[in-house]
């Protein structure tokens, strides 16, 4: 009887713990109690490894932390002069300019080049043509990288970049190329190219940051050229994996004042890896591109949220919301505000993948489907491959990046996005949307409330989750 007493007590104390660390997050905390509930006492040992808050690798010293703010300052002042007497136009015509000006940690930039990548093979050709004329330095950040046929094309580039003279450094995030063999590291280190790795696993977990990954999807050329979006590296993302067939995505390259804080970012990313601050005025050239595009570059993660940009774009759109992502999961505000904007009479639609890649995810992101189609949202699953695009467009602004509507790409991963203010730009995303509504199945409501029984519970089973995820 004693010892019920006490793992009864000892469930208390977790319980309350949790409480007590996840107050502003009722969601989270629910999810975790009934874990503990699910496998008492034992339950505790996954959150306390996983669900620590975030806390920062390195602690910039007084010395580097006025360098890094005279670097950004800098960087500031160069790209206020390039968009003196256009951010006034951005202002009147942008309600979520208005509204986050002093919320977003970088600013507006100009004189901006667009290219955007629907096809992959497209995308992968012109990082490959872009890095193999780089003169001075290449930075490569991603997610996932593979050791695969599209992987050695990448690396035996960057190794024959490395041999010329050419500074190449190389991120990638410990969980999400946990498969990455030593043999691909090491023949890279050994032809010159510096490498960090953003979390490794075992340090991850005895550190308690495996929740915490860094998703972005950076290369930088010169300084001079940028690539960001949603490809990472791998034949899947070349439609080479049968299980997945064509892989549908976004991507983009960019010329212009924009590459600065795409180049800022990774310098950032950089410094948390491996302690190394670099403010060498030779990774921020002046850029001679003469675009006409508006873009704001939009870094976040756990220490800088990007809830309230999806949020703000959400609720300040008149017209038209179009929402493409493999992930649907949206916070309790991003749902509400959702639902008020169709309720208010605003055209949303949403893309999901007809095809899933995490059968438990993608169970989750149907939990949402019916109460929102109820409320007039229209849903499509796409239907020619693996859709995973990561698109919101609102009215006559387009935000795109590495992020997914989902719990972790708001609060929990690193990622980095760009706001397109240009109308060529958001016309053109707004067409590839209409495209793969072309090649996309929408959900009727009536059909969808016929579904088997054992279907609901798995939805419902997966949603009560969804804070994992």
């Amino acid at each position: 009887m004693p010892w019920i007493i006490l793992a009864f007590l000892v469930l208390i104390i977790q319980i309350i713990a949790i409480i007590i660390t996840e107050y502003r997050r009722p969601d989270k905390a629910a999810a975790w109690i009934m874990i503990l509930f699910m496998i008492p006492l034992i339950g505790f040992l996954p959150y306390y490894f996983i669900a620590k808050r975030y806390t920062r690798h390195h602690i910039l010293s007084q010395n580097e932390y006025s360098q890094r703010e005279s670097f950004k300052a800098d960087l500031i002042y160069r790209c206020n002069q390039r968009i003196h007497g256009l951010a006034d136009t951005v202002s009147r015509n942008s309600k979520l300019h208005n509204l986050l000006q002093n919320k977003l940690t970088l600013p507006l930039t100009a004189c901006n080049e667009t290219t955007v990548y629907t096809e992959t093979e497209v995308a992968f050709k012109a990082m490959l043509e872009s890095i193999a004329a780089a003169k001075h330095h290449i930075h490569m950040e991603f997610y996932i990288i593979r050791d695969d046929e599209l992987g050695t094309q990448i690396k035996q580039l960057l190794i024959q970049k490395a041999q010329e003279g050419v500074k190449v450094r190389l991120l990638y995030d410990g969980i999400g190329s946990r498969r990455l063999g030593k043999a691909f590291l090491e023949q890279l280190q050994e032809a010159g190219v510096e490498i960090g790795c953003f979390s490794p696993p075992l340090t991850a977990f005895f550190q308690r940051q495996l929740n915490y990954r860094n998703h972005r999807k950076i290369v930088v050329v010169d300084g001079k050229t940028g690539f960001l979006g949603g490809l990472n590296i791998g034949d899947e993302y070349l439609g080479k994996d049968p299980s997945f067939g064509y892989w549908r995505d976004t991507h983009f390259s960019m010329k212009g004042d924009a590459v600065l804080w795409i180049q800022y970012t990774f310098l950032t990313d950089w410094y948390m890896v491996k302690g190394q601050l670099l403010t060498d005025s030779t990774y921020i050239p002046v850029q001679d591109n003469q675009g006409r595009e508006i873009i704001q570059i939009v870094k976040s993660g756990p220490d800088e949220t990007i809830l309230e940009l999806i949020f703000t774009l959400i609720i300040s759109a008149k017209q038209r919301i179009y929402i493409e992502t493999p992930y649907f999961i949206p916070d309790p505000g991003v749902l509400l505000a959702i639902k008020t904007a169709v309720m208010g009479g605003v055209d949303v639609r949403i893309i999901i993948p007809g095809t899933p890649d995490k059968k438990l995810v993608y169970y989750c992101s149907l939990s949402y489907v019916q109460e929102l189609l109820q409320a007039g949202v229209r849903f499509y699953c796409y239907q020619k491959g693996f859709l995973h695009a990561k698109v919101l467009i609102s009215d006559d602004l387009a935000c795109s990046g590495s992020t997914n509507m989902d719990l972790r790409s708001f609060c929990d991963q690193f990622e980095l996005n760009a706001i397109f203010f240009d109308r060529k730009t958001v016309n053109r995303l707004a067409d590839d949307f209409f495209a793969d509504l072309s090649v996309s199945n929408e959900i009727v409501q009536s059909e969808f409330e016929k579904q088997p029984a054992l279907q609901k519970i798995k939805e419902v089973f997966a949603r009560l989750l969804s804070p994992f995820f």
